[in-house]
């Protein structure tokens, strides 16, 4: 096929409403198509939610340097304090990737595990989706089950604390 005529058909479907247009000239096969069918999925969408709080987050550290001296000042270190007490001690264990955090294998089924179940290191806690893979989320650690910190069907984000482990 003559790259002029590709050119004239490249035009006209631009200028059309038409939006996909597959031509087949023995050997040669050509397939345009002006917007692409991921549009139509949720995937992508995920990633705008994601940035969107990441921003707030970055502009947040530039401001806090300025209060941060009078808050410890006033505080004298006692926020650390009040985290410890909110937070149980123990090993952190946190998502290697973002996606959404589900609790069991599939809806009917029950909880890989609970606050308060015993778990050995290499056993399946949760399964984080990332673009419709289900990645299962091993314990880096053996112990007890102190706290699940996301709820389950909820996004999670790279690097963010899912359990604690003591």
């Amino acid at each position: 096929m003559d790259l002029e005529v590709i050119k004239n058909l490249l035009d006209l479907i631009a200028e059309s409403e038409v939006n996909e247009v597959s031509i087949e000239e023995g050997d040669f096969k050509i397939k345009v198509k002006k917007k692409p069918d991921v549009e139509q999925q949720s995937a992508p969408q995920m990633p705008v939610q994601y940035q969107m709080p990441a921003q707030p987050q970055q502009a947040a550290p530039q401001q806090q340097p300025a209060q941060q001296p009078a808050q410890t000042a006033q505080s004298g270190g006692d926020d650390s304090a009040d985290q410890e007490e909110s937070q149980p001690s123990g090993d952190v264990v946190k998502s290697p990737i973002v996606g959404t955090f589900y609790r069991s294998p599939s809806p009917d089924d029950d909880a890989f595990v609970s606050v308060g179940d015993q778990v050995e290191k290499g056993q399946t806690l949760c399964i984080v989706e990332a673009m419709k893979i289900m990645n299962e989320i091993e314990s880096e650690y053996s112990g007890e089950v102190k706290k699940i910190l996301v709820d389950n069907e909820e996004p999670v984000e790279y690097d963010q604390p899912l359990f604690i482990i003591g």
